[in-house]
């Protein structure tokens, strides 16, 4: 089959990888060139995906038979046109759309399929934003509809964050929507991310949790197994096979969750594989998340997901702008034992950009608190160089 990757990162890369291995055609995406999975993908296209003309003209070009999104920054109601020609979009057009923007999948979650989540309202100016935070209480967390990655996320702590969070929302929204969310914090004890596989003539099926801790709303670490309660991972799996189903389709899904004193909150969702699932690429699982998306996507069986081993990933940042980032400390972490790594191959670097990720795994009696924090010694090794 013929895949075109819409968003060419360090996941489509994984993605890219896994379907090749089964003598698959991905043509990677991106609006820069040199993109992580365009190094390994058959071809690749540089174009504006926000602009839909842009975007039919590389599908009549190359008459895709999926198509599968990596990113939030699409113009995702062509999506419903290509279904209609025939083509399979990834989960599904209506997955793609609702999930791109935190507004359509919000309200899914809460309005329509009655799940818990935090109090939330939404703002287009930042008068509205003043409202919205009076509305849901201090402190509270600001997020743009349309962002990845923490980009444009916000605590605001007091009423003299308002401005400042309505101004960074704005700068680090994607695509062409200027709209907010505000959320009433949570008091949660952790986070998880259940991996979801919806498959087309086979039972869903979910990855042992995934714990994470984030930083600037962005993902630093990541481990499975995650400990949870059985009446909440009960729970858990309740509520993402009841919004994996409103949504529609095949794949596999990262449903995250708080976990709090008062139960299980519906946090966000992304229907593909999710940044802290690159745990999985330390072998904790028969399959990888990117395994598992592509043969759901293809409708090949998966009879079932086994967790094999206890790991964790951490990610490796850069510090500074490089045009041409090199990396120092390679040699370090390969001499370490049941540690792995990967060099996402980005191009450039900018503060906080994440180029790489440690992983180490380890049995399944082992601690996971050992297992990360050898995760987070691997990863300091590491440095990037401009």
């Amino acid at each position: 089959m013929k895949i075109l990757l819409l968003g060419s990162g360090e996941l489509g890369k994984e993605f890219t990888i896994a379907a090749q291995r089964i003598g698959q055609t991905v043509i990677a995406v991106d609006n820069y060139e040199n993109a992580p999975a365009m190094q390994v993908a058959n071809g690749f296209e540089v174009i504006n995906m926000l602009d839909g003309s842009e975007l039919d003209r590389i599908v009549a070009k190359h008459q895709p038979d999926l198509i599968v999104p990596e990113i939030e920054a699409i113009r995702t109601e062509r999506f419903y046109d290509y279904e209609n020609q025939g083509i399979k979009v990834v989960p599904s057009a209506k997955a793609a759309n609702f999930t791109m923007n935190r507004k359509a999948i919000r309200d899914l979650a809460s309005k329509e399929l009655g799940l818990k989540t935090a109090n939330y309202r939404y703002a287009t100016t930042s008068e509205e934003l003043k409202k919205a935070v009076l509305e849901v209480g201090i402190p509270c967390v600001v997020k743009p509809l349309m962002s990845s990655s923490g980009k444009g996320q916000s605590t605001i702590k007091s009423e003299s964050d308002i401005e400042k969070a309505w101004k960074y929302a704005v700068e680090g929204s994607r695509g062409d929507v200027v709209e907010v969310i505000v959320e009433a914090f949570v008091k949660f004890n952790s986070e998880i991310t259940l991996l979801t596989v919806v498959q087309n003539n086979n039972p869903t099926l979910f990855c042992a949790p995934i714990g994470h801790r984030q930083e600037r709303g962005d993902y630093q670490e990541s481990w499975q197994p995650a400990r949870i309660s059985e009446s909440d991972l009960f729970e858990a799996q309740k509520m993402a096979q009841k919004v994996t189903e409103a949504l529609g389709g095949a794949g596999l899904f990262g449903v995250e969750f708080f976990l709090t004193d008062e139960g299980v909150y519906f946090s966000e969702l992304s229907p593909r594989p999710h940044d802290t699932g690159m745990v999985t690429l330390a072998g904790t699982q028969n399959f990888n998340e990117f395994e598992l998306h592509l043969r759901a996507i293809l409708s090949l069986p998966i009879f079932e997901i086994t967790l094999e081993k206890a790991g964790a990933s951490v990610v490796i940042l850069a510090s500074e702008n490089s045009q041409n980032p090199t990396f120092e400390g390679i040699e370090k972490i390969a001499s370490l034992p049941k540690t792995d790594f990967r060099i996402f191959g980005k191009p450039t670097s900018r503060p906080y950009r994440r180029m790489g990720v440690s992983l180490v795994s380890d049995d399944l009696t082992t601690p996971i608190e050992e297992i990360v924090e050898l995760a987070k010694k691997a990863a300091f090794l590491v440095k990037v160089k401009s």
